[in-house]
């Protein structure tokens, strides 16, 4: 189970991140749209599955946004209508910045603790408008669900910059945190950076150390590329000459995908770092989805050469 594998501080989660259709889609289309969720992710091996809570980050930057923001059905409702035949856990995000304490609150209420945990994300800018903030948010779940695992979201790359990326954590498990998921990872050296910092002073505060889960996203195309920095993904530039020259982006940003998780991996389990990864895809271009799937067998292939080596 996904629950005891956070609790037990594990190595080797593997989770698969989703997108729910957008609002407005016909009830056919989405049970349609759920059916082949189902059909590709049942007969491969995940932990728990990811669904993300979209939220507008126009307030974080002043570039235009490739793609058009698109409001998306609920996350929980969408995983608890259509994808119960999935039968894996399921981590809900919740942007809690768009929530009343009501709205969170009855969230909190229907959530299983077996079969849920919850990412809370916070706001996107210091500028964008909330109805709470995450530390209340924190604090209401405590008082609502304390059984529920609770994650939290990390950021390498804002660690290159900042160097407090492992306080941010430490002070989010200080508020119940369990596991942290990344944005997805392409500088591989800021992953390190973060888990050197943070296993270091975990050591030095005798602080036990939770799961850390990687993003790994395959990129199709050049408007993907784009599309993923104005996310915040940071892309060292030899890497992204590597991806815009190549005669198949696609191919080649799975074959980095799976050596930056390769790299992690060792590094990781040199200091006794518990990681794991959470696969997506961030375009809903066939290709890209079926690479992303792709991904995950590698991954699958990757954890069992380790695991019987262990």
């Amino acid at each position: 189970m996904l629950t005891e594998k956070i609790r037990n501080r594990e190595n080797g989660i593997v989770l698969y991140g989703i997108v729910p259709p957008k609002k407005g889609t016909g009830e056919d289309h989405v049970r349609e749209i759920a059916m082949k969720h189902v059909e590709r992710l049942k007969p491969l091996k995940i932990d728990g599955l990811v669904l993300y809570d979209i939220q507008d980050e126009k307030s974080r930057t002043d570039e235009e946004r490739p793609f058009p923001f698109m409001a998306t059905l609920d996350s929980f409702a969408y995983s608890r209508d259509h994808l119960k035949e999935l039968g894996v856990p399921k981590i809900i995000y919740r942007a809690v910045g768009k929530y009343s304490r009501d709205e969170l609150s009855a969230f909190l209420t229907q959530a299983s603790s077996t079969d849920n945990a919850t990412v809370f994300v916070g706001a996107a800018s210091g500028d964008q408008e909330v109805t709470m903030s995450i530390s209340d948010a924190y604090k209401l779940k405590s008082q609502v669900n304390k059984d529920l695992l609770i994650g939290g979201v990390v950021i390498p790359e804002r660690h290159l910059s900042k160097g407090d990326e492992h306080l941010r954590v430490f002070n989010k498990i200080a508020q119940g945190c369990t596991f942290f998921v990344s944005q997805g990872v392409y500088d591989v050296n800021a992953s390190r950076n973060f888990l050197s910092d943070y296993y270091y002073y975990g050591k030095e505060n005798n602080i036990p150390l939770v799961p850390i889960i990687f993003t790994l996203t395959p990129c199709g195309s050049v408007k993907t590329l784009q599309f993923m920095k104005w996310l915040g993904i940071g892309i060292p530039h030899w890497l992204e000459n590597e991806l815009v020259h190549s005669e198949n982006i696609l191919e080649k940003s799975v074959d980095f995908s799976e050596r930056n998780f390769r790299e992690l991996q060792v590094f990781a389990a040199e200091k006794n770092i518990p990681i794991g990864c959470n696969i997506e895809s961030v375009a809903v271009r066939k290709v890209e989805v079926e690479a992303s799937i792709e991904l995950l067998r590698r991954i699958n292939m990757m954890q069992q050469v380790s695991g019987s080596s262990a």
